[in-house]
């Protein structure tokens, strides 16, 4: 299983050119192994919506009733050993408490991420996908 970053999910949802060929290469191969979705990144989409910086293909709702049929597809909850992670990654420089899930997901559940923030790339203490 691979866990996706937030704007990635949103780029293969709907299509985008923006992902990198190791992106698409690590998502197509990872489709049956898990595609790994963090709790957190629903409400960043869902966010990102009513604050109007994101606008989808069709209507919230159905965007993620979609997003979620996608092939791997796999909605990791936010457990309290997540949580807690998430307060305490080593060299973690900056405040942005989803990324911090996001990046404590991959950790606890062992598996890269897929990216392409800068900040996320050069953190040594998650393996990345760029």
């Amino acid at each position: 299983m691979i866990v996706l970053d937030t704007h990635i999910w949103i780029w293969w949802v709907q299509d985008e050119k923006k992902l990198t060929d190791s992106q698409i290469q690590a998502l197509t191969a990872n489709e049956t192994n898990g595609l790994g979705i963090s709790a957190i990144t629903c409400s960043e989409v869902a966010k990102l919506v009513e604050h109007q910086r994101l606008a989808l293909s069709c209507p919230i709702a159905e965007w993620f009733r979609k997003a979620m049929e996608y092939p791997g597809i796999r909605l990791l909850e936010l457990t309290a050993e997540i949580a807690i992670e998430s307060t305490q990654l080593p060299n973690f420089q900056w405040r942005d408490p989803a990324d911090q899930i996001i990046v404590a997901t991959a950790r606890i559940h062992q598996c890269p991420l897929v990216t392409s923030d800068d900040k996320l790339l050069r953190y040594s203490d998650v393996h990345s996908i760029a």
